[in-house]
């Protein structure tokens, strides 16, 4: 596909799964009708009656919701996955997610509102990847990428035995149902404040990683290079940990834990795209955004489908556990890690084909008309 058509197409995939998200659901809404109550909108007219609660209320914030969060969660993992020169990584490597569970949890035992639950999961993942950089500085760390590797991993088990404390603290009657079920990871309760608290996160931590595009991409082939190139690799490093912590905080405070996207849709944009990073970030926002959008409409309607009792999709627990991130081992499929080493090995075959197949430019006084120019 050419590069000038990729981004093009892939926000026209994103705007049909807008339409689709706001079509789709118990209550019929008709594309003339949709258009007619948000053209009103944007003149300054307030809609009234149910069409207009189910539109502004329900489903435009939960698909705002999920594009958000599938686009943060998608470019935080290939900004990480750039730094840390591993297409393994996942933007919870530095245990931000676990941070932001520990948050939630423990908001939740405390008995606080909703808001404050939010709030406290968004202060819990900015504060773990603080107290891992913070560790790696004490270790005397000048930007290694090992060393803050496994100071996320030994923070992330911290928190995630953190939440583990906390739940066998619980009321099983009560708060631990609500404990599990956030942090399953779901859009269901999305309200229009849950967009307010996203997009200026998505905004502030989305803006300087596509500035510095070019240069994130130079990380890609070394730190010595990269250095013998100009590029300050330990402040572009922390700037991109900085950014993707924010945005994937923000993701998780909102919508609980949900795996999968930041993993494997930059695997999905290298696949059309090339490994140009300054290609990849945005197409994975854009990739990532309707991939979530399209998977959270598929389980609502699967959901809406189980609760009148009609007969089940076929694939709904490979949605499901698709968009929750739980392992999918004990259903027969692929874990994730898996599946994305597979996508990165079938990049490099597509990649290897197209430089066996590609023609060799000749030489400049090997070209048609060489001679008579000399």
């Amino acid at each position: 596909m050419r590069a000038t058509l990729l981004l093009p197409g892939a926000l026209g995939l994103l705007l049909a799964a807008l339409l689709l998200g706001l079509l789709t659901g118990p209550y019929a809404l008709s594309p003339g009708r949709i258009a007619e109550l948000s053209t009103a909108a944007l003149w300054g007219e307030r809609a009234t009656g149910a069409e207009a609660s189910v539109l502004f209320q329900i489903r435009l914030p939960r698909v705002l919701a999920a594009a958000l969060v599938g686009a943060a969660l998608s470019s935080a993992g290939a900004a990480y996955q750039v730094c840390f020169r591993n297409p393994l990584v996942s933007p919870d490597i530095l245990g931000v997610s676990a941070g932001a569970g520990f948050g939630a949890v423990l908001g939740i035992l405390l008995g606080l509102p909703i808001l404050l639950i939010q709030g406290l999961s968004f202060l819990g993942g900015l504060a773990t990847v603080m107290l891992v950089m913070g560790i790696a500085a004490l270790l005397g760390n000048r930007g290694e990428v090992l060393t803050l590797v496994l100071c996320g991993i030994a923070v992330g088990a911290l928190a995630g035995a953190g939440v583990a404390l906390v739940k066998t603290l619980a009321d099983p009657d009560d708060q631990l149902p609500a404990m599990t079920f956030w942090l399953l990871g779901s859009l269901a309760g999305t309200r229009p404040a849950d967009v307010t608290l996203l997009l200026p996160a998505m905004t502030v931590g989305l803006l300087p990683l596509l500035l510095l595009r070019w240069r994130i991409g130079v990380l890609a082939v070394g730190d010595e290079e990269a250095r013998a190139l100009g590029i300050e690799v330990g402040r572009l490093r922390l700037v991109v940990i900085a950014c993707a912590t924010l945005m994937t905080a923000a993701a998780v405070a909102a919508s609980g834990t949900i795996g999968w996207i930041g993993l494997m849709v930059p695997h999905m944009a290298r696949l059309v795209g090339g490994a140009r990073f300054d290609r990849v970030l945005p197409l994975s926002a854009l990739l990532g955004a309707a991939f979530m959008v399209a998977i959270d409409t598929l389980c609502h309607v699967q959901q809406g489908m189980q609760d009148r009792g009609e007969a089940a999709v076929p694939f709904h627990v490979t949605i499901y556990v698709t968009i929750c991130g739980v392992r999918q081992d004990a259903c027969g499929l692929p874990s994730p890690r898996r599946f994305a080493t597979w996508l990165h090995k079938l990049a490099g075959y597509i990649a290897a084909e197209r430089m066996l197949h590609r023609q060799p430019r000749p030489e400049p006084h090997l070209r048609r008309g060489a001679g008579a120019r000399l």
